[in-house]
């Protein structure tokens, strides 16, 4: 919804647009983007069903690993849980930046930076089940489980893209409301490689 808004916005506003107005310097546009990629950022609700039962680690000292064996054995730290979470992926922020565009005339040309994955874990609804862990293993088996969530979410190549063809998409619709005629999305601005270029028609009456 907000990808179409956007769009729908961009080409209105260079239908309208004064000729000769001039175009907005490289610093505001990427303080625009920015506001327009935080809000295309893609919330995903997942949930796991995770165990937790470590095996001793061996010392190369026998007593030692031998009370290593009977504290895992006799005395065993087990755990399971129903982790529920919330996942944020879109573009890493922090990395866009002016050197990422390159403007010449009414075209820009845009390498965006990767996608990224930001995990909140939603502990009112997480369920520890027969679990004799204690406060600090407990902590480690949430720990395990934002850590999935996190990497199924960015090896998933069809939700990479999903993501970031709704920030495209929104993009460039901020960018043609700019005043900017032609949108190409680029690897890498230096040197001038081969782009998706997304175009926007004119609203029909």
């Amino acid at each position: 919804v907000l990808a179409g808004v956007a769009v729908g916005a961009g080409a209105w506003a260079l239908a309208h647009r004064q000729p000769g107005a001039e175009l907005p310097p490289a610093p505001l546009v990427v303080d625009r983007m920015r506001e327009v990629a935080r809000l295309e950022t893609l919330d995903l609700q997942v949930y796991k069903k995770i165990s937790y039962e470590p095996e001793p680690t061996p010392t190369g000292a026998l007593w030692k690993d031998v009370l290593a064996w009977a504290k895992s054995s006799l005395f065993p730290s087990r755990g399971r849980a129903i982790v529920f979470g919330t996942v944020h992926l879109g573009l890493d922020l922090s990395k866009l930046d002016a050197r990422r565009l390159r403007i010449q005339g009414s075209r820009i040309e845009v390498a965006l930076p990767p996608m990224q994955a930001q995990v909140e874990l939603r502990p009112g609804e997480t369920e520890i089940i027969s679990s004799n862990l204690d406060s600090g293993q407990t902590a480690r088996l949430l720990e395990l489980a934002r850590t999935a969530f996190e990497r199924e979410v960015m090896a998933d190549p069809a939700l990479q893209a999903k993501a970031r063809g709704s920030a495209e998409r929104a993009l460039t619709g901020l960018l043609f409301s700019l005043g900017f005629r032609e949108v190409v999305f680029v690897d890498s601005v230096r040197p001038v490689g081969a782009g998706r270029r997304l175009h926007l028609d004119h609203p029909r009456a």
